[in-house]
C-alpha cells in the first residue's frame, strides 16, 4: 500500500503502485510503492511502474541502461521476453484549498487459489 497526505493548501500530492510480472511464472514478480509530491499520477505511477520492472530485470539478469527513459527501458524489457507484464495504479489529489488534511491511496491485493 502506498499513502501520502497533505494539509498544505492546493499542494499536489501522489500515491502509487508498480507491479511487474514475469513471463516464467516459476520467478516472483515485484510489487513497488511510490509516494510523493508535486508530481502528476502519470508521472508518479510510471515511476512505480519502472522502479518494480528494473528491480524485476535485475534478478532475472536483463541487461538495461539505467540511463535511459523508462519509454525506451520498458521497450528493451518487453523485448527480452522474460517480463511478461508491468502496470501501475496511482492515485493523486489537489489537496484543498483551505488546508483542510487530503489523503491519497493506492493498494495492491494479492489473490491466491488453492
Amino acid at each position: 500500500m502506498a499513502r501520502n497526505e497533505t494539509n498544505e493548501p492546493n499542494r499536489l500530492v501522489s500515491a502509487a503502485i508498480g507491479l511487474a510480472v514475469p513471463s516464467d511464472r516459476k520467478n516472483y514478480g515485484y510489487i513497488s510503492e511510490h509516494h510523493t509530491f508535486g508530481e502528476t499520477a502519470k508521472k508518479s505511477g510510471e515511476y512505480a511502474e519502472d522502479l518494480a520492472a528494473t528491480m524485476l530485470a535485475t534478478t532475472l539478469g536483463i541487461p538495461f541502461d539505467p540511463d535511459l527513459a523508462w519509454d525506451a527501458r520498458k521497450q528493451v524489457y518487453k523485448a527480452s521476453r522474460y517480463i511478461f507484464k508491468s502496470t501501475h495504479i496511482c492515485q493523486s489529489a489537489e489537496a484543498h484549498k483551505d488546508g483542510l488534511w487530503t489523503t491519497v491511496i493506492a493498494a495492491a491485493v494479492m489473490l491466491l487459489e488453492e
